[in-house]
């Protein structure tokens, strides 16, 4: 008489592999973000567009100069000064090869200044 092998259990991995697949795909087919656009429209195309900023924002030159409506400021204080409305929303306008020390110190200052938001106004990256 022989003596049977201990047989190893073994876990079903495969199986539960297969079973994490298939609802993954389930769910990416199955739901959707958005409704999908009908295919009759097309969208604007705007690469060619230039951009200018906001009429009220300040721009701030690579070398820390604050513009605003194409006049020189003394300071982030003096831009906050301008805001009107019931909550104070600051817009930055920042040149590319401005230090982001620079442009945090000066954000930092519209906040001690009294603007309730500050934003900062970028460039859509090219897909």
């Amino acid at each position: 008489m022989r003596r049977a092998r201990p047989r190893a259990n073994r876990e079903p991995t495969i199986a539960l592999i297969n079973i994490v697949f298939l609802m993954l795909i389930f769910f990416m087919v199955a739901g959707t973000l958005a409704p999908p656009l009908a295919p009759e429209v097309r969208l604007i195309d705007t690469h060619l567009l230039q951009g200018s900023p906001a009429p009220d924002a300040l721009v701030i030159t690579a070398d820390g100069t604050l513009l605003y409506r194409g006049e020189p400021l003394d300071s982030a204080e003096d831009y906050v000064a301008t805001l009107t409305g019931e909550t104070l929303v600051a817009r930055l306008v920042p040149d590319r090869a401005l230090p982001a020390t620079a442009l945090v110190a000066i954000a930092s200052d519209m906040r001690r200044a009294g603007a309730a938001r500050v934003m900062i106004v970028t460039e859509r990256g090219v897909k």
